[in-house]
């Protein structure tokens, strides 16, 4: 017994120790917990780049990008009526010192987005702890929480010791690091404080409690449960309290004539300039072989423009899957992109034939990959709806690219048989 007990105790150890050296794998991919109609029916991002693999402690890295807020918002999710553009990075390992939405300040919340639309963001964020962090944007929406775009591995050198964030305020006053200013003050009113609070516990409990004082009730003699001297000691610390309190508030304004308060409202961003979608997509439907891997997508597309056009991409949840017959330049595949979320196989197309303009067809689409898996999507063939998004994009014979919402119920397959281009 005592042997194993002791085995126990090691195998835990063991464990700790192997959490301890590999850290990064636990401080990442949260976005694996989040349900899949959240992830491929919401908010899809797009565009997404960082301006850096590699910075030092006080560099700022930007991410860019774009995101389209899916038509068919699932019922389970708050729509996005107010909204917060932000980062997920591990515990403040980075500071974000700007943000924008569609070139508008985007440091309050936003109000009033609209489904179907685009939106492009501009992250601005400062290095602060060295090590190797995985950055992702995140728009936060009222009633349905944070909603993680695609991550990239960054890595922050230098010391955190020589992190600084300086500001000048509007009165010119020059703030060399924000991290400590007036530190020493907001030392000084705790422990006041906190003094204050002790002195009042240790005056009631340097007397008998509880049992006795519930005696003393029970027999009628109220009139050594409280004394009079308690009632002068609790008149002292209510005004002790209150000369504090505006003696402080007097000082401080004293000192800092001028305040802005914490802004608690929110901005009104107008998306971006819809542009003209020749593509249409109608009629989808899906299929996910889980043997195989493979969702199988099924859809009738138009095309109305003056150009014929050509699938590229099909992209959700942040895994991309991009036609390989493609000329590079039309791939649009960013060398530094994350390579776990490019599907390596690619997306299977039939027919993969321009779609001249005024043609309606009939595609296929396969896109296989384990990152089904490995992203725990599998789950969505158990939700509420067993529906699927996602965007499709379209190439003309001049480079232009189109884009075109995707999706429709899906179901798994399990035997060959049920794998049909039907």
């Amino acid at each position: 017994m005592k042997f194993g007990f002791w085995r126990y105790r090691c195998l835990l150890l063991l464990l700790l120790v192997i959490s301890a050296l590999l850290p990064n794998y636990a401080m990442a991919l949260g976005e694996k917990a989040t349900e899949p109609y959240i992830r491929t029916r919401t908010v899809l991002w797009y565009d997404v780049q960082w301006s850096a693999d590699k910075i030092a402690v006080n560099d700022t890295i930007t991410v860019t990008g774009k995101f389209h807020l899916y038509t068919d918002w699932p019922d389970a999710a708050a729509r996005p009526e107010l909204t917060f553009l932000g980062e997920t990075a591990p515990g403040g390992s980075l500071t974000r010192v700007e943000s924008y939405i569609d070139g508008m300040p985007a440091q309050q919340s936003i109000r009033g987005m609209e489904l179907g639309r685009d939106y492009e963001f501009k992250l601005v964020l400062k290095g602060r702890v060295p090590g190797t962090w995985h950055i992702q944007p995140e728009l936060s929406v009222k009633g349905a929480g944070p909603i993680i775009g695609p991550g990239k591995w960054v890595e922050i050198t230098g010391s955190q010791a020589d992190y600084k964030i300086s500001v000048t305020t509007l009165t010119g006053i020059h703030i060399s690091d924000l991290q400590t200013y007036n530190i020493n003050r907001v030392q000084a009113w705790h422990l006041f404080w906190f003094l204050i609070g002790a002195v009042w516990l240790l005056w009631w409990l340097r007397r008998p409690l509880i049992i006795p004082r519930w005696l003393a009730a029970q027999k009628g003699r109220d009139e050594i449960l409280v004394t009079d001297t308690d009632d002068v000691v609790a008149a002292s610390v209510i005004v002790i309290a209150l000369v504090a309190t505006v003696a402080g508030y007097w000082y401080i304004t004293e000192a800092f004539p001028y305040t802005v308060p914490l802004t608690g409202g929110s901005n009104k961003v107008e998306a971006l300039v819809e542009a003209p979608h020749p593509v249409m997509i109608k009629d989808a439907r899906a299929e996910y072989d889980v043997p195989g891997r493979t969702l199988r997508l099924f859809a009738t597309v138009t095309n109305s423009g003056t150009h014929p056009v050509r699938i590229g991409e099909f992209t959700t949840a942040q895994l991309r899957f991009v036609n390989r017959d493609l000329p590079a330049e039309l791939k649009n595949i960013d060398p530094g992109y994350p390579k776990d979320l490019i599907a390596p196989t690619g997306l299977k197309i039939d027919p993969d034939t321009p779609i001249q303009p005024g043609e309606t067809r009939k595609v296929y689409m396969e896109a296989t990959d384990a990152a089904w898996e490995t992203e725990r999507l599998m789950s969505f063939l158990n939700d509420i709806d067993s529906r699927i998004g996602g965007l499709v994009f379209f190439f003309d014979e001049t480079g232009t690219r189109h884009m075109a919402e995707i999706g429709g119920p899906i179901v798994p397959v399990f035997t060959e048989q049920q794998m049909t281009k039907r």
